[in-house]
């Protein structure tokens, strides 16, 4: 794929990438989870300037500050993420923006990669932010230039929701031409919008509620919104790739289709309820449209319960349109995940395993460990929780069950929240100690071998600097850090730090095996620029 505006074959997230190059994006920054991630990585390769953060919330406030400076920046996360970034995204909201300020949630339905299914379509409406739901690839192109001129229109920040199945499905994209910024990136001080005390957060608070009810009107009447004609027996309400699913469910069905989520066009919604002699709701996971046309007093029909779960197919929604809730035939079996032969981690649960480890997990690869052959890990929450949940379970439980705890988390993850559950571990240190231990397998490996910061390298694994774990550790104030490189030295490390009532860290470090040829051509190539 490049820059010709010529039509291409691609998947959501690169067509999301090519019209960010194509909108003259100033910055693309991100934290790496499926179903997002090809989409920094794409923008990068097309050009653009695209950089990892060591979390969701760093990367978005990267991205407010670039739009607090007239320029245009594109965020990207899966939900799951827009968890971690939400405390600056619902000040943003009331602070505004002057330049476009984009955020990408891919959300995954049926938890293709994720812990939760949750919907973050209930994002948009807490922390009042603008919403648009692209529902194929085109879409996805289509609409970026629609958020950024929404954004820059109205001066506020725009929530990209897409879906795994939008990511990453393929389609042919017609591009359009370019529509670079007008004007160069320049702060101008506005300190009553930017600093949110509770003085001048008021009246924010009210002028982003004004904007999003002048927001609401012009949705009445936006392009982004389109009624497919049909048989007025049946109508669909339906947005995101669900639309695609009752499009071919229902042809003879007359659709409207909604592109902006929030705030909704009621009174567009009233009219075409109005219009039909049944209305149907057709959406994944929570009855968020269900609910909102309720509360506007606007009788419709929605799921059964039974299909609020995993996502939707042509079948599902033929059966929803039936009423059908008999039981669903069950997926066959695929073969369960497991850490790949050759994995450096295996040799570090069967050691864990061995010396009956109560292991509080983490987000990574080292997840799987919780299936057979090994069935070791206790616990797995969210990102950073394996050490802070460990330091619960050491201050709670009776001094011998206690010393069995330990942490277990990943070079990237401990990157990525690790580093305030150390500062805790050293501030509260439970009576007995504690023992974390990093898996340091030198990528983020789950979601594809992407660069984090203890890597040495950018998004575009190009040389820069390295944030060293045991030398963070020991600034922080834990004495005891092992480094170790094999089976054995990890055993006895772990071992004798079992038996101590101190605080450690054990950083077990070797190299994915998959990513080893990769990274080791990585560090020839930073050798020969030296």
């Amino acid at each position: 794929m490049n820059n010709e505006l010529t039509p291409r074959l691609i998947s959501g997230n690169q067509a999301v990438a090519w019209a960010a190059t194509h909108l003259g994006v100033s910055l693309g920054v991100g934290y790496p989870g499926t179903p997002s991630t090809e989409i920094l990585e794409n923008f990068s390769l097309l050009g653009g300037r695209a950089q990892w953060s060591p979390n969701e919330k760093v990367a978005l406030e990267i991205g407010i500050g670039v739009a607090y400076g007239s320029a245009r920046a594109l965020v990207t996360m899966k939900h799951v993420g827009v968890n971690v970034a939400a405390d600056p995204l619902f000040t943003v909201a009331y602070t505004g923006v002057r330049g476009g300020l984009v955020l990408v949630s891919a959300d995954d339905p049926g938890m293709a990669s994720s812990q939760n299914e949750q919907d973050n379509r209930r994002y948009a409406k807490a922390a009042s932010v603008m919403m648009v739901e692209p529902s194929d690839p085109q879409e996805a192109y289509d609409f970026l230039f629609d958020a950024f001129a929404l954004s820059e229109t109205w001066n506020l920040p725009v929530l990209f929701r897409m879906t795994t199945r939008v990511c990453h499905s393929r389609g042919v994209v017609t591009p359009r031409a370019p529509k670079l910024p007008t004007k160069g990136p320049a702060f101008v001080r506005d300190m009553q919008a930017y600093v949110m005390i509770p003085g001048f957060a008021r009246p924010a608070h009210r002028r982003m509620r004004e904007k999003i009810a002048k927001i609401a009107q012009w949705n009445e009447d936006s392009d982004l919104n389109k009624i497919y004609e049909g048989d007025k027996s049946l109508g669909i309400i339906t947005s995101s790739v669900a639309f695609v699913h009752a499009r071919e469910a229902a042809p003879e069905a007359r659709i409207l289709k909604l592109g902006m989520t929030y705030p909704l066009p009621i009174n567009l919604i009233r009219e075409f309820a109005a219009s039909v002699d049944r209305c149907l709701v057709i959406e994944e996971n929570d009855p968020y449209l269900v609910e909102s046309l309720r509360t506007e007093g606007i009788p419709c029909e929605g799921k059964a319960e039974m299909y609020r779960f995993d996502e939707l197919n042509v079948q599902r929604v033929r059966r929803i349109i039936a009423g059908d809730t008999t039981p669903e035939k069950p997926l066959p079996k695929g073969k369960p995940p497991q850490l790949c032969k050759g994995c450096p981690h295996r040799m570090a649960f069967a050691t864990m395993k061995k010396l009956d480890c109560i292991i509080t997990g983490d987000i990574g690869c080292y997840t799987l460990s919780v299936l057979p052959p090994f069935e070791t890990m206790d616990s797995c929450v969210c990102m950073g929780a394996s050490i802070t949940v460990g330091l619960g379970l050491r201050h709670a439980l009776p001094d011998d069950e206690a010393r069995r705890v330990v942490s277990v988390i990943g070079d990237s993850t401990f990157m990525h929240s690790g580093l305030t559950g150390v500062a805790d571990m050293v501030y509260n240190p439970p009576k007995t100690g504690h023992v974390i231990i990093i898996l340091d397998n030198g990528t983020t490996a789950m979601t594809g071998m992407q660069e984090h910061p203890g890597t040495g390298r950018s998004l575009d694994h190009t040389k820069t600097n390295q944030i060293v774990a045991e030398d963070v550790a020991r600034s922080i104030g834990v004495n005891n850090v092992h480094v170790v490189e094999n089976a054995s030295a990890f055993n006895q490390v772990l071992r004798d730090s079992l038996a101590k009532d101190e605080l450690t860290l054990i950083i077990f470090r070797k190299l994915c095996s998959l990513a080893a040829p990769k990274l080791r051509m990585y560090a020839e190539a930073a050798e020969e620029e030296e």
